[in-house]
């Protein structure tokens, strides 16, 4: 089975932490030479020098996807002088609360970091993709696409509304030997998820740990995930082995999800 991506570039958003670290790390060690993209410079820096390196070229592009221009100045002036083979969106998830709360700001602000900048990173990065006859596209995004989660209604509206982007630009690409597929995390080990089980215990006025056996006793596996174990089925589908997986989507969730 071929994993190998030795020549290929990576370009990993919101890979300075959590499951976007873990896929950069991953792909790094299948090979590829690494870009993270990501607000912080100072963990991108960090990040940078745990890269795998075996006669490989990492580096890092910093720019905030809260601001659409920014992300688009950022990578068209990267492109013009790198080619790009393989694109993972990843992008913190919006704010919970029920979606007939939100305000429109909140839906807005979600469409432009996740849509909107998931689409410019693909239109800059495709041109390269078509000249190698190889691209790989994969968008971290949430089981919510098959059932959404209740407290989740923004993210619920947005995630899906990438979901079916995604499965459109499978359908427009595949020709060109370019995928486009979906990874779709459970509950995961990550910062984030520390956030809401502290949110949720506030609001229900319970203990974390009550939260969390809650929250466990609904997953078969008895266990949240690790970020490594999401980063390992995305990394496949960047992979060679993976060229005749397109526009579906995967759940990494140790069987929570419960629609086939």
């Amino acid at each position: 089975m071929n994993i190998d991506l030795t020549g290929k570039t990576a370009l990993v958003c919101g890979s300075t932490q959590g499951i976007g670290k873990a896929i950069a790390m991953a792909l790094a060690n299948m090979g590829a030479n690494i870009v993270l993209m990501a607000r912080n410079e100072g963990k991108l820096q960090q990040v940078t020098t745990e890269l795998s390196n075996n006669n490989q070229t990492h580096t890092h592009l910093t720019a905030d996807f809260s601001d659409p221009s920014q992300v688009k100045e950022v990578i068209d002036k990267f492109v013009k002088h790198h080619d790009i083979h393989i694109l993972i969106n990843n992008t913190g998830g919006p704010t919970g609360g029920q979606a007939i709360d939100a305000n429109i700001d909140e839906f807005r602000q979600a469409f432009n970091a996740h849509l909107v900048c998931n689409q410019i990173l693909a239109q800059a990065v495709l041109p390269s993709m078509k000249k190698a006859g190889f691209g790989r596209i994969v968008n971290v995004i949430s089981t919510s696409v098959k059932m959404p989660l209740n407290g989740l209604g923004v993210s619920n509206t947005i995630r899906g509304a990438v979901a079916s982007w995604s499965k459109t630009l499978a359908n427009e690409l595949g020709a060109f030997g370019i995928t486009v597929n979906n990874v779709l995390p459970g509950a995961t080990m990550t910062v984030r998820l520390e956030s809401i089980i502290e949110n949720k215990a506030k609001k229900l006025g319970k203990s974390e740990e009550e939260v969390q056996n809650d929250m466990l006793a609904e997953i078969p596996a008895k266990r949240f995930a690790e970020a490594g174990e999401v980063a390992s089925a995305a990394a496949f589908l960047c992979s060679p082995a993976a060229s005749y997986i397109n526009g579906i989507n995967i759940p990494v969730d140790g069987g929570r999800t419960g629609c086939l």
